[in-house]
């Protein structure tokens, strides 16, 4: 079900619109169902209509002629509060009994007319069709003050949703209030006269999330702003400081040819001049590379950013949690600008999708995600190099890890995010097929030899064997065999590597386990490979760690010392403590 709340001056004109039938022709029966005492005329079925709604008029005006005639200012300048509850077309169809009581529970959520006062506000429900009512009243209380019903919608939001359960009702997908502002009519409709695809709003919100995606200070984020086809005053406080900022589209213009702003708030709340100065701040410079200082691939640091955040969103610190999931949207804004020209717009279409699931009502740490953030900038400042193969590795771990923010915000019931993340899956998850395509056709070209083949095919059965036989039927099998040959040849143990690789939740989500370890095998290769004294002790330790030890061993460090081993879960269980 859902709910609207209007406010209005008159009482009568409200009462001749719902019962009205024959401008309205989609007004079928209108009759009361509920009104404050259960004895209130009802035109719909009196035999005389008219004196009927001029009874029922008076009444509820009762109070408000009260109050005018003893000259009180608390009259309110608009008495009327009216509350239109319309039902799901594959709802059931529900009778006048369960209407009224349906009514009686929003007037009392809503402060109009609680159940255990005497001076509630008189109210009226009419059912006009079959599958909504109406619920008008006047905000008058008895002791003619004015009823406490502020945050009124939200209050009749939280009652429907717990109507849809008690009477097994489709349940509505309800927001938490974090959502963008969405353009208003006016503004869609100037925009199709102009011949804009979008609105200025949404054009300007795009361009914002983009800046202070690849910025790296409030002070860089308001120049690169400017500096981007937009309008920016910077506005202050008496002090001098930074107050806030508002930007307007160049030839976006009103009647009198002055330009339309839109402050930061305004286009998005995480986009107010406070919440990125506190995630800018939080923001580790980035640091030039000196002479004989080995440079790290950032496609490489935000893939391995990316790839730990269903480790983080696994914690308890739900405020850290946040805090990655903001990151990764400023990711997927700049991602547009590092990519080649023919996936910037169905990325585009991830980062606009994935803007809803990157805000709740949990409250960011941003000190967390720096390293994210940090790769991210330093990818979007230079220019795109390669054969694609970093943008197709940091979108294969994208797509586990919008898979974990779904899961994350259904766990707390986030259901408009939730939604916008599995829209941003299904964006993420074509991008990656055609980024991908190129690197993985020039892997499968120097597919090694046939012995080598079985070789890597008997290493995965031991290494992964849940998911052997998907990854050795997948058409990407033989692209992981090249890769595999060629971490080898760098010098590095494949065993090792597969084991490293091989993470059962995250391959358990993957729709191909071949490609996920093809690119975390692709990064990892990357690293220098060991000396040799230095891989006969990697040796040694694979074989503690992946055979079962036939002695007992020593409690891992990361235990407290006084913790008794029988109280700890996982496969240190039950060991003896020394």
């Amino acid at each position: 079900m859902i709910a609207k709340i209007t406010r209005g001056k008159t009482i009568r004109r409200l009462l001749g619109y719902l019962y009205d039938t024959v401008r309205s022709q989609d007004h079928t029966d209108p009759h009361l169902v509920a009104s404050w005492d259960g004895f209130a005329p009802d035109p719909g079925r009196d035999t005389d209509p008219q004196a009927a709604m001029r009874q029922l008029t008076q009444a509820l005006e009762l109070r408000l002629n009260q109050a005018r005639h003893n000259d009180d200012r608390n009259v309110p300048d608009r008495p009327v509060w009216q509350c239109s509850i319309r039902a799901a077309p594959e709802d059931p169809l529900l009778t006048d009994e369960q209407w009224a009581a349906i009514a009686r529970r929003i007037v009392h959520a809503t402060g109009i007319a609680p159940d255990d006062d005497p001076d509630g506000c008189r109210w009226v429900a009419v059912r006009h069709a079959p599958d909504h009512i109406h619920i008008a009243a006047t905000t008058l209380r008895g002791d003619l003050r004015t009823a406490r019903h502020w945050n009124d919608y939200l209050r009749a939001d939280h009652e429907l949703e717990a109507v849809e359960h008690d009477y097994h009702l489709r349940t509505v997908i309800r927001g938490d209030r974090t959502a963008a502002k969405r353009p208003t009519r006016a503004e869609t409709e100037k925009a199709h006269r102009t011949g804009r695809a979008r609105t200025p709003r949404e054009q300007l919100r795009t361009i914002a999330r983009t800046v202070v995606a690849v910025s790296t200070s409030p002070e860089e984020y308001l120049h690169l702003l400017a500096g981007s086809g937009v309008n920016v005053e910077v506005l202050h406080y008496p002090s001098g400081d930074i107050r806030g900022y508002k930007v307007a589209l160049d030839g976006d213009t009103n009647a009198a040819g002055e330009p339309i702003w839109f402050s930061g708030s305004t286009l998005a709340p995480d986009l107010s001049y406070p919440q990125i100065r506190d995630r800018l701040t939080a923001t580790e410079p980035i640091t030039a590379v000196g002479p004989g200082t080995r440079r790290t691939d950032p496609w490489h640091q935000a893939t391995a950013a990316a790839e730990r955040i269903p480790h983080h969103l696994a914690a308890d610190d739900e405020k850290a949690s946040q805090a990655h999931i903001a990151a990764f949207a400023e990711a997927l804004d700049a991602l547009p600008i590092a990519a080649p020209v023919n996936l910037r717009p169905r990325l585009r279409q991830a980062a606009l999708a994935f803007e809803r699931a990157s805000r709740s009502r949990i409250h960011a740490d941003h000190q967390h995600a720096r390293a994210l953030r940090t790769a991210i900038r330093t990818i979007a400042r230079q220019p795109t190099t390669g054969d694609g193969a970093g943008l197709a590795m940091f979108l294969d771990a994208a797509i586990l890890a919008v898979i974990a923010i779904q899961r994350w915000h259904s766990a707390r019931h986030h259901d408009q995010q939730v939604i916008a993340a599995h829209h941003t899956l299904i964006e993420l998850q074509t991008a990656y097929d055609h980024a991908a395509a190129a690197p993985l056709t020039t892997l499968t070209h120097r597919t090694p030899p046939q012995p080598a083949i079985e070789r890597w095919n008997h290493l995965i059965q031991q290494t992964i064997p849940t998911h052997a036989e998907q990854i050795l039927t997948d058409p990407a099998w033989p692209a992981l065999a090249t890769t595999l040959t060629d971490a080898e040849t760098a010098g590095h143990d494949p065993t090792r590597l597969l084991h490293q690789a091989a993470d059962q939740r995250a391959l358990t989500d993957a729709r191909s386990p071949a490609h996920v370890v093809i690119w975390r095998l692709h990064r990892l290769a990357q690293r220098p490979a060991p000396s040799p004294l230095a891989r006969a002790a990697m040796a040694r330790s694979t074989l503690t760690t992946y055979r079962t030890p036939s002695v007992p061993t020593e409690q891992p460090a990361a235990y407290p010392p006084n913790q008794d081993p029988n109280s700890v879960s996982g496969p240190n269980r039950g060991r003896r403590q020394r």
